[in-house]
């Protein structure tokens, strides 16, 4: 979990008083520190790099904002992508296509050539998806993803790599898949495997590079395909919670290189996305209304699951602050919820504050990876602004929303304007 100092009694985000930022920009705001999100990505590529070659893939469906993408282009990172929007938004961002691997899953004919027209390298999900590509680009640079057999995730909505799951061909048939590649005129460079989001158990990443490592093997043995890179997917895990420990990057890249020793793997892939961007971002939020129940108290704020989705669709956990009253003494309890017209619209239960009114402004911290990418107009509410901070100045990079913006694409047929 990030730590914020303050000032005053007032929270610090990037050296500006968050009362400051909520007050510029509205309510509710993402706040992203530069500075954060470098630090984390330098983290990740020096953990494994000082072990062996790596190729540091940021998984962009944790978060596509532009200018989040160009800060870790001038960083040297490269992509993993899961849509032609995501592709489309790394190109933009100034990504060359050799940077970026396209993995889909159920991939459409329709989108599947317009990845292959844009010269992206694509990583084939099925035997199906295989066929497809080799009909419409069959020299197309391309990696097979195989299922693991190996799960892991904080919660069972983010395991992928079970058996069972919809990800991957099945271990069992992959090399024959291999063998199909080849038949075909297809030129194989890549194996991947991704075991799920929010993973911190060295033995987790180790298993899964351990079952890629025999594949690779087998490949290299039986067709005589040297494949240029192993990739063993992301799902780094971030502390949520005060007492969480930081996951020990050095034992998972110990862990991921020592099963590599040894054998014919030149290039290891790692696709991180929730560790790079998660802890670089804050949700400010103002607080509308305190209700008291015969049951419990609420703070009411103008941010709900249309905002940041994760606690109602995951139970996921999300530190808050008060960042007009930091660290002061907490005297009440409040469950912090949002203006979304259902009973399952929280941002967090339960919570030990200093005692809350109207106008208050409320923290929530690690935001960065799916909290604006997973957010939504639901209820015809327009979506936030975002800023990014770097020594003491603050940019916007996304326009807040407005309710014309939610209406801009309908249109009313004629025969009902009368």
């Amino acid at each position: 979990m990030r730590t914020y100092e303050g000032e005053k009694g007032v929270m610090l985000i990037g050296g500006i008083p968050a009362t400051r930022l909520a007050q510029t920009f509205g309510t509710p705001l993402m706040v992203t520190e530069e500075e954060v999100l470098r630090e984390r990505y330098r983290a990740v590529h020096k953990a494994f790099n000082d072990r062996f070659p790596t190729r540091i893939n940021y998984a962009c469906k944790a978060n596509t904002n532009l200018s989040l993408l160009r800060v870790l282009e001038q960083e040297g990172a490269c992509i993993d992508a899961v849509s032609i929007g995501e592709v489309e938004a790394c190109l933009w961002a100034g990504f060359v296509p050799e940077r970026i691997l396209y993995t889909g899953v159920g991939v459409s004919e329709e989108e599947m050539r317009a990845v292959a027209q844009r010269k992206v390298p694509i990583n084939v999900d099925s035997i199906g998806g295989l066929h497809r590509l080799a009909a419409i680009a069959p020299k197309h640079p391309l990696s097979l993803r195989v299922n693991p057999d190996v799960g892991s995730g904080h919660s069972r909505k983010v395991v992928t790599g079970s058996k069972g799951t919809k990800f991957g061909i099945p271990r069992e048939e992959i090399v024959e898949a291999y063998r199909e590649a080849l038949d075909m005129g297809c030129l194989p460079r890549g194996l991947h495997a991704h075991t799920g989001s929010g993973g911190s158990d060295p033995s987790v990443f180790g298993r899964v590079t351990e079952v890629l490592v025999g594949i690779f093997e087998e490949v290299r043995v039986q067709l005589g395909l040297k494949l240029e890179f192993l990739d063993i997917g992301g799902g780094i895990a971030i502390p949520y919670r005060p007492e969480e420990s930081p996951t020990d990057l050095d034992a998972v890249a110990e862990e991921v290189t020592s099963k590599l020793r040894g054998s014919s793997v030149r290039t290891l892939v790692l696709e991180p996305g929730r560790y790079i961007v998660a802890e670089s971002t804050a949700l400010l939020t103002r607080v509308n209304d305190v209700k008291s129940t015969p049951v419990k108290d609420y703070a009411l704020v103008d941010a709900g699951f249309n905002t940041l989705i994760r606690p109602a669709f995951y139970d996921s956990y999300h530190h808050v602050a008060v960042a007009n009253k930091f660290q002061e003494r907490a005297e009440a309890e409040y469950d912090v919820a949002g203006p979304i017209c259902e009973s399952g619209d929280y941002l967090a239960k339960e919570r030990a504050l200093p005692r809350l009114v109207a106008g208050d402004l409320l923290c929530v911290y690690d935001v960065g990876a799916y909290g604006f990418s997973m957010s939504s107009n639901y209820n015809s509410r327009p979506r936030c602004a975002e800023v990014m901070v770097s020594e003491g100045r603050a940019d916007i990079i996304r326009k807040r929303e407005t309710t014309r913006d939610l209406f801009r694409h309908q249109k009313i047929p004629a025969r009902l304007r009368v």
